[in-house]
């Protein structure tokens, strides 16, 4: 049996739920259970557990099957970091909503771990850089 190999392309497929505001996908991308943590830039606490999760990307406004927007995300400097069953992806986030010419950024790490069918993201910390 060879050892698991983290594919970068997860890290654009998180990216493009943000892109798309497409919920199921959150799904497919998280920890499916209670102990996948998620801190926001937006909100205070640790949101803890996939329910909680998904319900917090409700609030961003995502939607089953995603929806046609005008905000966009993006990362830059990413570096991917594997240690066997685990990854640890750290980036700068920049965000910019429709119509507005002011970007947000701030750095982000998203922890992964190998779960039954692959990588999952575990972790997720995001921080505001002042403007």
């Amino acid at each position: 049996m060879s050892d698991p190999v983290f594919d970068p392309g997860l890290v654009d497929a998180w990216v493009a739920i943000w892109n798309s505001y497409d919920l199921s996908k959150v799904r497919e991308l998280f920890l499916d259970d209670s102990r996948v943590t998620y801190f926001s830039s937006e909100k205070r606490g640790v949101v803890r557990g996939l329910e909680a999760l998904l319900r917090h990307h409700e609030e961003f406004g995502f939607v089953e099957g995603g929806k046609e927007q005008s905000n966009k995300l993006w990362l830059e400097d990413v570096q991917i970091d594997v240690f066997g069953d685990s990854a640890v992806v750290t980036a700068i986030w920049c965000f910019r909503r429709g119509g507005s010419d002011k970007t947000q950024k701030g750095p982000v790490t998203l922890v992964y771990v190998l779960a039954g069918d692959g990588f999952r993201i575990a972790h997720a910390n995001f921080s505001n850089y002042q403007s």
